[in-house]
């Protein structure tokens, strides 16, 4: 998918089960699921606080953004790989969709 990663480089072995797109903090942690990649916008720490809490495989930013420093720091604490792209929400769902579904 050429995406850039800005850490967690040890764990981009993990088994992606799913998918869930969303920008808000309360919709992810009710329902995302284990395993699943998080596509979003937001480049704050406490994206990182719910993948870790939700178990998520990985957080994909797009659109451009750059994950905030102390983003970064909680994501390498955590473990938690965080891409990116230049790409729209909507052509990096369909890719992950279509990769997951191979």
């Amino acid at each position: 998918m050429n995406l850039t990663v800005f850490c967690g480089e040890q764990n981009l072995d993990r088994e992606i089960k799913g998918g869930y797109v969303s920008d808000l903090l309360s919709d992810v942690m009710g329902f995302a699921q284990e395993g699943n990649v998080w596509v979003t916008l937001q480049t704050h720490k406490n994206v990182i606080a719910i993948a870790s809490l939700k178990e998520l495989a990985c957080v994909v930013l797009v659109k451009g953004n750059q994950p905030d420093e102390d983003m970064l720091e909680q994501a390498k604490e955590e473990e938690i790989p965080v891409l990116g792209t230049a790409e729209q929400t909507f052509e990096v769902a369909g890719q992950i969709y279509k990769l997951i579904n191979e």
